[in-house]
């Protein structure tokens, strides 16, 4: 059994450790209060039964909190609190240090917590080490300086989760929806330089791929960019080709039909189109960003947003385009083909493609043989997006998400127009429900009244995130502010018009939904005798951002959070503070938003129906999944779903897996396996367990991630039912 040390690094779990730290205790009372040497075998036996229950690696905290118990439960008042004297003492030396003891367990890069944070960060290489050193240094000072003191004391012992701290430093926003139509138009900098209308199809695929990379270097969260903006550029390229091939021919004395000129111009359209394609797949996979990952990077395919036929049957040939390049893939270092993470691919289901006898039928139908194989696209529907996503004309608008899950609400500018492109979210504060049902004690009344309690404590705290962004100068980030990504503001303008009116978000996330109604009504919140509550907690915080949006004209939006590192940081802090409750609390993580549970059985259809209802009451974001097999061979199966999705869900996704061993050449599901009390990936064929020598991808937030995960998110990945 392993145990995580306070600098996030693991070792061996020695019980002898806490047999020692109770003897020295046990020798600094009076004799008649100590304990016998069997009852401290007794004590540190109880113990290490304790911390392999748990089924996964124990932090020294919780083992410290556990030493206490036991001295009580024995009688030993006066040891017991010789011992915590001891804690607190030892607490007090060790908080004047514990940012360089971090920093250094970092670049040695054995803090375990730091490598498994984020499943898209590689914690080995130096550009993410030092993202990782300078957020603790960040963190450090948002924690002394920034931020109240009941804000910091609530995030540290798991009552909320102020996402993102190791930013708030800086003046930096969440994620957005990059106006990349803007910039490719009218022109853009980058780094000084001034990057001019693209005079091609494949010039302008270059040009995107450096503005993703300039904007995800100057915030912390996901963009989403449309295919839609790169469309009309596909006519530039054909009017371009036509001219060289008919000068080519007139140069050479060949005569050809406007037939066999058409043909031949979009043959080689077709491969200009190919190559831009792959430029924004393999810059995007390669790219690494100033905090040491790829952008996390949203591509959005929607042929109703094209703003005529011509141009829709251009998007159509890109969409198609890069549905085929990633069904294919990229190569490992090995040169097998594998499972990239981004760009993250999401595919609007519209009447011109959901229907056999739909013109576009033929894409739906490569998307689902994609998803199948590589887990993406994933799909929105434009009939349910319509009715839910209505403006203050009522109108109902389709558009996608930043990132993996947050969304905009709808806005109408000054000119009554709806406008998406531009916008962005300012941050996002995420409310541990669980936390609420279990310091409530299952009374209704004392329920509410702590809601409220913590509601407020999340207003201040988003408060906190909009003050910080308030006063920002363009200059920060010129690629945003400045050139068009996000607006074309003057330098030395601050960027406060942006952060009021709608224009932007700020998001009240959640967690824990499902655990919360469990504790308070003995039900999964799927059985009808349960939904009502559910629910009405979902009404509930949306009445809450609708208040505070009064109060301030800032557009709060309740959000379910995609909770990926913090979903085993909020299990251990229940499980601290309220001990092992089957059901939920005895698992090493707790589920995201509103999702059902998943270990319960549902089947796929009935899995978006229901949680279709809870998705509508999100509209700062949110995406439903099923999890199935692998189902290349059962292509039908996934129309099925996807037309479920469109009939039924706004945002959802499959599962599926995509895994690959090195060292065997295993094609299949890497499995997750228990050894003294760690869960390991384990290749079924050869036995391997070498991450650096296996392609795992999973998904775990909404987005692919392929670098692993904490002991917690890993028990959660592995308790997965299948759906289908």
């Amino acid at each position: 059994m392993k145990i995580i040390k306070r600098n996030g690094s693991e070792a061996e779990f020695d019980k002898q450790k806490i047999a020692v730290a109770i003897g020295k205790a046990n020798d600094a009372v009076e004799e008649s209060c100590r304990i016998t040497p069997l009852q401290i075998e007794r004590i540190v036996e109880s113990v290490v039964i304790s911390c392999e229950s748990l089924g996964r690696s124990p932090g020294v905290e919780e083992v410290q909190d556990m030493v206490e118990h036991q001295l009580m439960a024995h009688g030993a008042f006066e040891l017991a609190k010789i011992y915590i004297t001891y804690r607190y003492t030892r607490s007090l030396v060790r908080q004047s240090n514990t940012t360089d003891d971090k920093i250094l367990s970092l670049i040695e890069c054995n803090n375990e917590e730091a490598k498994q944070e984020n499943s898209n960060k590689n914690p080995v290489i130096n550009s993410t080490q030092r993202d990782y050193m300078a957020g603790e240094v960040s963190r450090d000072i948002t924690n002394r300086i920034l931020l109240p003191e009941d804000i910091v004391k609530a995030h540290n012992e798991g009552i909320i989760h102020f996402h993102d701290s190791d930013y708030f430093a800086q003046h930096m926003h969440n994620c957005d929806l990059v106006n990349l139509e803007d910039m490719l138009q009218n022109g853009t900098v980058i780094t000084g330089t001034l990057i001019e209308r693209p005079h091609s199809f494949s010039t302008a695929c270059n040009i995107a791929t450096q503005i993703i990379a300039q904007v995800a270097s100057n915030q912390y969260g996901g963009q989403s960019i449309s295919l839609t903006h790169l469309a009309p550029f596909v006519a530039v390229s054909r009017e371009k080709i036509k001219r060289d091939v008919k000068a080519e021919n007139a140069d050479i004395g060949r005569e050809l039909s406007d037939e066999q000129i058409s043909e031949l111009v979009e043959r080689r359209l077709r491969e200009e189109v190919r190559r831009g394609v792959q430029t924004i797949q393999y810059q995007v996979v390669t790219l690494l960003t100033t905090n040491g990952q790829a952008p996390f990077v949203t591509v959005f395919m929607y042929l109703n947003e094209a703003k005529n036929e011509s141009e829709k049957r251009d998007l159509a040939m890109i969409i198609e385009e890069v549905l085929e390049q990633r069904y294919q893939g990229v190569k490992n270092e090995k040169g097998v083909w594998v499972t990239p993470a981004f760009p993250k691919l999401v595919y609007v289901l519209e009447e011109d493609n959901i229907h056999e006898a739909s013109p576009y039928y033929y894409l739906t139908k490569l998307a689902a043989k994609c998803t199948a194989k590589r887990m993406v696209p994933d799909y929105i529907s434009e009939k349910k997006m319509l009715e839910l996503k209505v403006d203050k004309n009522g109108d109902g608008h389709c558009y996608t998400c930043m990132g993996c899950r947050s969304f905009l609400t709808p806005y109408v500018d000054e000119n009554g127009q709806p406008k998406y492109y531009g916008r962005f979210n300012q941050g996002v504060v995420t409310l541990n429900l669980v936390d609420i049902a279990l310091s409530s004690g299952k009374d209704r009344d004392a329920f509410w009244k702590t809601f409220d309690e913590r509601l407020e404590l999340c207003h201040r705290a988003l408060m906190c995130r909009h003050n910080r962004l308030k006063g920002t100068l363009s200059d920060a980030a010129p690629i945003l502010w400045q050139y068009g990504a996000l607006a074309r503001l003057g330098k030395g303008e601050t960027i406060d018009k942006l952060l009021y009116g709608g224009y932007s978000t700020i998001s009240l996330g959640y967690a824990g939904l499902y655990e919360c109604v469990r504790y308070m009504t003995g039900k999964s919140h799927t059985e009808p005798e349960a939904t009502p509550f559910a629910l009405e907690i979902m009404e509930y915080m949306n009445a809450a951002c609708r208040r505070w949006k009064a109060e301030h004209n800032i557009d709060f939006s309740l959000y379910g959070t995609p909770l990926e590192s913090t979903t085993y940081k909020f299990a251990k802090c229940l499980q601290r503070r309220f001990g092992i409750i089957k059901g939920v609390t005895d698992k090493s993580y707790i589920t995201n938003s509103y999702h059902v549970h998943v270990t319960e059985e549902i089947n796929a259809f009935d899995k978006l129906i229901f949680e279709a209802k809870f998705q509508a009451l999100s509209p700062g974001g949110a995406i439903s999944y099923v999890e199935v097999p692998n189902m290349q061979n059962n292509l039908e199966a996934v129309m099925q779903v996807i037309r479920c999705i469109y009939d039924n869900i706004m945002y959802a996704e499959l599962n599926t897996k995509s895994d690959y061993c090195q060292i065997c050449g295993y094609d299949g599901e890497i499995e997750i396996k228990d050894e003294d009390g760690k869960l390991v990936w384990t290749c079924p064929q050869c036995g391997n367990q070498d991450q650096d020598k296996m392609n795992v991808a999973r998904r775990t937030c909404g987005y692919i991630g392929t670098q692993y995960w904490n002991q917690g998110r890993t028990q959660e990945i592995k308790e997965r039912v299948l759906h289908l």
